[in-house]
């Protein structure tokens, strides 16, 4: 199931940039609608700036950056020279959610910003999901507590990881299938039950916490690999990030007025 239509409250046009270690996702809101969303890979950011160059100059722009200060740097010329970027971070308290970190500014930006997005978009006790490269599965609440969360790799870093370290796994072709009679087939399989297992206990943690029946809210490229075989809710979710951005970019504009 798709997540509702966002809408901006504050008219202003957004670019939204969800900067990942695989890929670069990018959105422009134009306060009533996502006029379009577009991604690439990250080794290609020196892209971004033809396709931004399309664009009508921005009023507000916000980043999440979890690649470090090189891409950083790429960024930074792809973007137009004004306004100046607001390059977010993981905070204690921001848009409706308390971070339970020991340490907030050590969450990911971009399970931050889901976090945000998961909370504005339904508002209810949910597992929180990026399946990307790494697979995150964070708890949230339904008076918006990010409880705590996980990260495990994702389904293709774990079978890379079998490929690379046995002598007789090699990385091959395979399917899902309760039974598995195939090593291609065993090793997929395997993998997507792994993932969906970690999402699955922490539905149940957050459960025995308290909170009744929680959604599990998914994104990220391998969300469809593992929809169809969650035992749970699920609100899929494209760009769940960049929701979370345009909910923040919102908030600051609102209080900056």
């Amino acid at each position: 199931m798709k997540a509702p239509r966002t809408r901006s409250k504050t008219g202003r046009t957004v670019l939204a940039i969800d900067a990942g270690n695989t890929r670069i996702k990018w959105g422009v809101h134009d306060g009533a609608r996502w006029q379009v969303q577009a991604s690439l890979e990250t080794a290609r950011a020196a892209k971004l700036k033809a396709a931004l160059a399309r664009i009508d100059t921005p009023q507000v722009i916000v980043i999440s950056n979890v690649a470090g200060a090189a891409l950083r740097k790429k960024l930074l010329r792809a973007l137009p020279a004004k306004p100046a970027p607001r390059w977010i971070k993981s905070e204690r308290a921001q848009c409706g959610v308390r971070s339970s970190y020991a340490t907030p500014g050590q969450l990911g930006c971009d399970r931050w910003a889901a976090l945000i997005g998961a909370c504005r978009l339904f508002g209810a006790a949910s597992i929180v999901v990026n399946a990307g490269t790494a697979l995150t599965v964070d708890a949230l609440t339904a008076d918006g507590v990010f409880a705590g969360g996980m990260i495990v790799p994702g389904t293709d870093l774990m079978r890379k990881a079998l490929a690379a370290n046995t002598a007789a796994l090699k990385l091959r072709p395979g399917g899902f299938s309760f039974f598995p009679d195939a090593t291609g087939d065993a090793i997929m399989s395997g993998a997507i039950n792994a993932a969906c297992g970690a999402v699955e206990r922490m539905a149940r943690f957050l459960e025995e916490a308290g909170q009744a029946h929680p959604l599990c809210v998914l994104s990220g490229g391998g969300a469809a690999l593992l929809a169809p075989h969650l035992n749970l809710e699920v609100k899929v979710v494209d760009n769940l990030v960049l929701e979370g951005l345009l909910t923040i970019a919102d908030d600051e504009t609102k209080r900056a007025t």
